[in-house]
């Protein structure tokens, strides 16, 4: 086993690793960065990614199934299976909710829809501690993280397109019922879309791909802003392939983090150990929570809170499928979520709706429209670390459990009031699923308060941080939290640099 020090150590290339890592590099801080999955880079040919109608390996980090193929059960289907390969999505059954994350030089980025939102004051307030200013927020670092990832919403002659006509429907659906709506910003380089509508690229956005990536290039994910930068100053250095498995403190004040790397198969080639003074743990909510809770169980941080694994919830999410009445053009115009609608009324179960594109070959109606639903749902759900399998289980409360009352009414209110406000005398519209038990949005299992200080230091461990969606108490305030996180992780990077590291 090999062991190499470096100052500071950042685990996972998602969101808050990105920030952490960029922030390190910029500070002039050598620093390693962790991520157990591959590259991805766009290549000419248009064949960096696999697509919805043709999934491989690729498609899926070390499983024989998509991420996809939990939907497909739903629907009866049966789901195809893929080679074992250190592909870009995975999938992560547990108890009442299944949960989907991404692989990969960038993280959750690469698999996410670009929805680039931030979310209304008072409900951030609703989750969020007081020491979390909104009013800084809103000043300083929602607009810190959108001048790199540069989102901005659909254009209009894009809008237009055939390609989007699910969108234009939906919208004026939307309207037509009483919710609030505002088309939102995206991490999407439009004018690669406008290459795609024209023939001079390959098809990917327009096709309805997203989840396994845009072979296109139209996403902005964090391996072309935020990493390449990290990358550029000269400090940071990204090791692929590498399975962080435990961390421990030793006598001299430094963390152990042991790893494994390995081949795009998953086959352990090495094993390695990495010693640093500063240990950012970016893994996602999934990912971080279980190196702590395993690292817990070993006794090797015997001193962590008994918090860690709880305050765990999926951002209140639900996936809706209609059958709007209207032709939707299914199949096209991605990545989803153009526009929000929301429904604030109840301000005891906010809910809104993000429309998603169907992948084409579950495009079985030409009205069919699908959906990200979100409420206010408590953190109700918990991780576990099940030590025969060496994996971290969800695990969210029964729909029969009265925490879960006010969501469920609240979302399936909101798709009636769809339908009911967009019959006419030809076609009743109808809700065909709706499923709160996958979401691609977990967060929680290290919260801020409970395990962490409001910047992300872990109680009792001095040097330890946690700087993604596991320090997020189950919600990110009714929109996806992508924005939020690395938000989040700009205002912890700016205090734990000032006030740990360079002081």
């Amino acid at each position: 086993m090999t062991t190499d020090f470096t100052p500071a150590l950042v685990v996972g290339t998602g969101f808050g690793g990105a920030v952490a890592a960029l922030r390190l590099g910029l500070a002039g801080i050598d620093t390693l960065v962790l991520e157990r999955g591959r590259r991805w880079p766009i290549t000419p040919r248009g064949d960096t990614f696999a697509t919805f109608e043709h999934p491989d390996g690729r498609a899926a980090f070390l499983s024989p199934f998509t991420a996809v193929s939990l939907i497909e059960q739903q629907l009866g289907l049966t789901p195809p299976q893929v080679d074992i390969f250190a592909g870009v999505l995975e999938g992560v059954p547990g108890q009442g909710i299944n949960v989907a994350l991404g692989a990969g030089v960038g993280g959750g980025s690469l698999v996410y829809n670009a929805i680039s939102v931030q979310p209304r004051p008072e409900l951030f307030e609703r989750v969020f501690p007081p020491a979390i200013d909104y009013d800084e927020m809103d000043a300083v670092y929602y607009p810190r993280v959108r001048s790199v990832l540069q989102p901005e919403p659909i254009p209009q002659d894009v809008l237009e397109t055939p390609f989007y006509q699910s969108t234009r429907v939906n919208l004026a659906q939307a309207q037509r019922a009483g919710f609030e709506t505002r088309l939102i910003d995206l991490a999407v380089d439009w004018n690669i879309v406008r290459e795609e509508i024209a023939g001079t690229t390959v098809p990917s956005a327009i096709a309805g791909q997203s989840w396994y990536g845009l072979n296109s290039g139209a996403k902005k994910s964090l391996d072309r802003n935020y990493l390449a930068m990290a990358e550029q100053t000269g400090r940071v250095q990204i090791l692929t392939l590498h399975v962080a498995d435990t961390l421990a403190e030793s006598r001299k004040g430094t963390y152990v983090v042991a790893a494994s790397e390995i081949d795009v198969h998953g086959t352990v080639v090495a094993r390695r150990q990495f010693v640093c003074r500063h240990l950012f743990l970016a893994a996602g909510s999934l990912g971080t929570t279980r190196l702590l809770l395993k690292s817990k169980a070993l006794r090797l941080l015997p001193r962590l809170s008994d918090q860690v694994g709880r305050i765990w919830g999926n951002n209140g999410d639900f996936i809706a499928v209609r059958s709007a009445g209207s032709s939707t053009n299914p199949g096209t115009g991605g990545p989803a979520g153009h526009f929000i609608a929301d429904h604030l009324q109840d301000p005891s179960a906010p809910t809104s709706l993000t429309e998603l594109v169907t992948p084409r070959h579950l495009a079985l109606l030409p009205t069919l429209s699908s959906y990200v639903g979100m409420g206010m749902l408590p953190a109700v759900g918990e991780l576990v670390y099940d030590p025969s399998t060496d994996r971290i289980v969800p695990r969210l409360a029964p729909a029969a459990d009265p925490r879960l009352t006010d969501f469920l009414a609240a979302a399936r209110g909101m798709l009636d009031r769809f339908n009911a406000t967009n019959t006419d005398a030809d076609f009743q519209p109808s809700t065909l699923l709706f499923d709160p038990t996958l979401t691609a949005h977990p967060l929680g299992g290290a919260a801020v308060g409970a395990v962490c200080d409001d910047c992300g230091r872990v109680k009792r461990h001095g040097r330890l941080y946690v700087v993604d969606g596991a320090f997020v108490p189950g919600s990110s305030g009714l929109v996806n939290p992508s924005l939020t996180i690395a938000a989040l992780a700009e205002r912890s990077m700016d205090r734990i640099l000032a006030d740990d590291i360079l002081r």
